[in-house]
């Protein structure tokens, strides 16, 4: 299946975000991925992102900081957030602000494309 739209994903950990870009790639998604929040924002990727995969506790700018600075410069990109560490509150916040999920890590690979569709099947 060919999908549209660029998957962009933000982890500090290299070997998070390295294991999901190659799962992603595998499934045919265009992927690009970054170490940082800051990262990505500076990337051209930003404009051309259909769903951002997030973790949320990174140096630096967390995941739901990332997510407020989206919204507030007017962007609507479908936010997937994964995390080693849930906690509800943090779930309600990122919830509440519009994210499509928020899963634990580790997460199951059908799981997750599962999430991406859905985000991929919300008009840009």
């Amino acid at each position: 299946m060919l999908h549209q739209g660029l998957i962009s994903i933000v982890d500090d950990d290299d070997s998070v975000r390295s294991a999901t870009s190659k799962l992603l790639r595998q499934a045919g998604y265009p992927v690009e991925s970054f170490a940082s929040g800051e990262d990505y924002l500076c990337s051209a990727a930003v404009d051309d992102t259909r769903c951002l995969i997030s973790d949320v506790r990174m140096a630096g700018m967390s995941g739901l900081d990332l997510q407020a600075h989206l919204i507030e410069k007017g962007y609507r990109i479908p936010i997937i957030f994964m995390t080693a560490y849930p906690e509800d509150k943090v779930r309600a916040r990122a919830m509440a602000a519009g994210a499509v999920c928020f899963i634990s890590k580790p997460f199951d690979a059908e799981v997750l494309t599962g999430f991406i569709e859905q985000a991929l099947a919300t008009p840009p």
